[in-house]
């Protein structure tokens, strides 16, 4: 249990205070071992050194995400007409669902109904316009820190592009060190659980953003809403991101068909976006759980502790670092076993 503790500790201490820091330089670290047999194929079929391998494989990376920010943005800004046409239906929308629900309240508790319907149509009015007012110049306001957290984001790629180069040049000569140490083996085993770790979480990505993308394409084409398939392929991709989900896609998608009196699609919206949900929280403990090789609600207990701990970040640091702790105290143990047998045969 003290060791339990001890290790738990040290682990919370490397993903809070070190991991910030050192977050370029570990992400290269990890790319290049798992990336290592590809560029090993790459150096001895092609005939070209590690780092230039390094470099052509992120590349390659880049301008696949260029590639698909591109059709997402000309997706997005050719749908703008179609939008702007919509906005004018939405309020449209939004006075005759306001005079019915007037109306339907009027005749059931014998109020003006009139008088609440000009009374909520000015509350909208006067919210409107506190968002035109006050919350877009806010926005706009702070444009200083949005060019700053650029600027972070440019220094960490840059500082990744460069430490991938640098470790692709040396990794065998630093892994043989390690190997020949027999104190580093714990490093190494750690390593690697975090490396399968790692692997087993963007496959499981990979698998439930195909299966909420389907779904999702599927039941909003079959509703009949414009551009159904475009809205369920992008609401699967931003379920992989844990600061987005398929909420941002399906719940304006629902209030839109709301307003619009589409009470059908809207319904279909909203239990699409349940399903989601569901989805991913009974999937992603048992793809990951089974594969790493841990039960399913230990990884579901991961997460909590993790966004208890990290914030929302803690959906990849708890199981990461519950990992961490699972390889490094089984690594322990095993040593511990083998000084008592080596002590046992000296005696």
């Amino acid at each position: 249990m003290a060791l339990l503790l001890l290790l738990t500790g040290a682990v919370y201490f490397f993903l809070k205070v070190i991991v910030p820091y050192t977050a370029p330089v570990l992400t290269a670290m990890l790319f290049v071992t798992i990336f290592g047999p590809l560029l090993q194929k790459v150096q001895s079929r092609l005939r070209l050194h590690r780092q230039v391998g390094a470099v052509l494989l992120l590349l390659a990376a880049c301008v696949f995400l260029a590639l698909l920010a591109w059709l997402l943005f000309s997706w997005v800004v050719g749908s703008l007409p179609g939008w702007t046409e919509g906005l004018e239906g939405l309020k449209e929308g939004a006075a005759v669902a306001v005079h019915g629900v007037c109306s339907a309240v009027g005749k059931a508790v014998s109020v003006d109904s009139a008088y609440l319907e000009r009374t909520i149509l000015q509350q909208m009015e006067d919210w409107l316009g506190y968002v035109q007012q006050e919350v877009l110049p806010g926005m706009l306001s702070q444009s200083l820190e949005y060019a700053r957290a650029f600027a972070a984001f440019g220094g960490f790629l840059l500082v990744f592009l460069i430490s991938t180069v640098l470790l692709a040049k040396d990794y065998d000569d630093i892994m043989n060190r390690m190997l020949d140490r027999e104190e580093y083996h714990v490093f190494l085993e750690i390593i690697c659980g975090v490396i399968r770790y790692i692997a087993t979480f963007v496959k499981a990505q990979l698998v439930i953003m195909g299966i909420i993308g389907a779904l999702a394409a599927g039941v909003l084409w079959v509703s009949g809403i414009r551009n159904g398939l475009l809205w369920g392929l992008l609401a699967g991709i931003l379920d992989a991101f844990p600061f987005v989900g398929t909420g941002i896609v399906l719940v304006p998608l629902g209030i839109g068909q709301l307003l619009r009196e589409s009470y059908g699609r809207a319904a279909a919206c909203l239990i699409l976006y349940l399903s989601c949900i569901v989805i991913r929280e009974f999937m992603e403990p048992r793809l990951i759980g089974r594969r790493v090789g841990v039960p399913p609600i230990a990884i579901l207990l991961s997460l909590y502790a993790g966004i208890r701990c990290f914030g929302v970040w803690g959906i990849l640091k708890g199981p990461l670092g519950f990992v961490m702790i699972q390889q490094s105290y089984l690594s322990l143990e095993r040593r511990l076993e083998r000084q008592k047998e080596l002590t046992k045969e000296g005696r």
